[in-house]
């Protein structure tokens, strides 16, 4: 169904969900021979689709220009060659993953005879509303497969075309493997009533997943009916410590920022140990600056680097996604750990160093879904982090937390084993 044939969209995505909560039922006993076929056609599909899928993300980039979207939006809309070998190996990596669903653990024996334990079981139906990045299609959709979950699938007005054309591969292969095309439904208009209409339809969708800007991510939280898993912003950070390799600090602090720009685990504030900060900021300034990077510092940072301008009190709480860093130069790992609480997000935190009790304290008491010792932020996803793929990062502490894979899209249930036991 086109667009332009919707008028009753309320109708159209309650019927969208209906046919969603029917096909979950026969992907929950799908078997995984069955879910692996179906990805793996998927995959297929999309490679011998390149030309199309090319031309369509063409028109959606096209008219984003013409709307005005600014160059990160542009460039996570952008399906280069590279990202579309990217999307073909993610549906590949999730096929080769072991499937969830099934799987019984913590089976142990009861006084009583009985034995109890617990068994993954999909969620049901997956509704996922995101922006920009036409990929998060492939990569929900296959990881709802994997984990017998139906999905349907919002995308933004600016992805339409992209976002249809890989449907139309997803479908293809669904039905080619003997399961329900209605498994995984794009949302076919951009009337934004849509995605009121999915977060308020509990009877048909079990949890939303929002992928996208803070508004977004705002308004969903704030008007849904369905259970959100979610992250509202990426305000992460990179802590070079007095003992940190001088070099592995350079090559984090400067990954971390500019290997791109419009990502939530892309690093928004670096903090320098004072102890280290004349050694190490000249050299990363220089680095900042070839690559178009506007700095904006604290005092001391200010002083120690010419082309840096003052941070204000909001800069530390800004998710620029976009080549703009905030320097502070801290005392020590207690102010930079204190600077973290009081303005990160939970998203992903890094701290260089070579001092394996500092390290150990940083990874215990930072409190965010991702924590890492001498690694890039840029590595908090699920392709990286070997789940295959992710379907968006939560910095919640319920259910799942960080990079939402497989496992964060099943549940678990109570199985009892007995031999005729009776309670007495």
């Amino acid at each position: 169904m086109s667009d332009e044939k919707i008028t009753d969209v309320a109708a159209y995505v309650a019927a969208l969900g209906q046919k969603a909560r029917v096909a979950s039922r026969r992907l929950a006993r799908a078997s995984t021979g069955e879910k692996n076929a179906a990805l793996l056609r998927i995959a297929e599909l999309l490679d011998q689709a390149r030309a199309s899928l090319a031309e369509a993300n063409g028109r959606d980039l096209e008219a984003g220009a013409a709307k005005g979207l600014d160059a990160a939006l542009l460039d996570r809309l952008e399906l280069t060659p590279g990202r579309i070998d990217a999307m073909i190996e993610g549906v590949r990596q999730i096929a080769a993953l072991a499937d969830p669903v099934g799987a019984i653990f913590d089976l142990n024996y009861r006084p009583s005879g009985i034995q109890v334990g617990r068994m993954r079981v999909p969620l049901g139906v997956v509704g996922i509303i995101y922006e920009s990045r036409p990929n998060v299609t492939v990569d929900a959709a296959a990881l709802c497969l994997k984990s017998g979950n139906a999905t349907v699938l919002r995308g933004g007005s600016e992805a339409y075309a992209s976002n249809q054309a890989i449907a139309a591969c997803i479908q293809r292969g669904l039905a080619e493997a003997g399961l329900p095309a209605e498994g995984v439904q794009v949302v076919a208009t951009t009337d934004r009533a849509a995605v009121g209409a999915m977060i308020t339809m509990p009877e048909s969708i079990d949890v939303i997943i929002p992928r996208g800007g803070k508004g977004l991510i705002e308004r969903i939280s704030r008007d849904a009916r369905v259970p959100v898993i979610k992250h509202l912003d990426g305000i992460c950070h990179v802590y070079i410590d007095a003992d940190a390799d001088p070099e592995k600090a350079f090559q984090v602090a400067l990954n971390a920022k500019t290997q791109r720009y419009g990502t939530c685990n892309t690093m928004e504030t670096l903090l320098v140990d004072a102890a280290v900060a004349k050694a190490i900021l000249p050299r990363l300034g220089d680095a900042y600056g070839e690559k178009g990077v506007e700095l904006r510092g604290c005092p001391r940072t200010c002083a120690l680097l010419g082309d840096a301008v003052p941070a204000s009190a909001q800069d530390w709480d800004t998710e620029y996604l976009a080549p703009i860093l905030s320097i502070r130069i801290v005392e020590g790992l207690d102010e930079a750990m204190d600077h973290i609480a009081a303005h990160g997000s939970g998203h992903t935190e890094s701290i260089v160093t070579e001092n394996y009790t500092r390290a150990r304290r940083f990874l215990r008491e930072v409190d965010s879904s991702s924590v890492m010792v001498n690694a890039s932020t840029r590595f908090a996803d699920g392709f990286e982090y070997g789940l295959g793929a992710e379907i968006g990062i939560s910095t919640d502490k319920f259910h799942a937390r960080g990079p939402v894979g497989l496992e964060g899209l099943t549940s678990v249930k109570f199985v009892v084993l007995g031999d005729g036991e009776i309670r007495t």
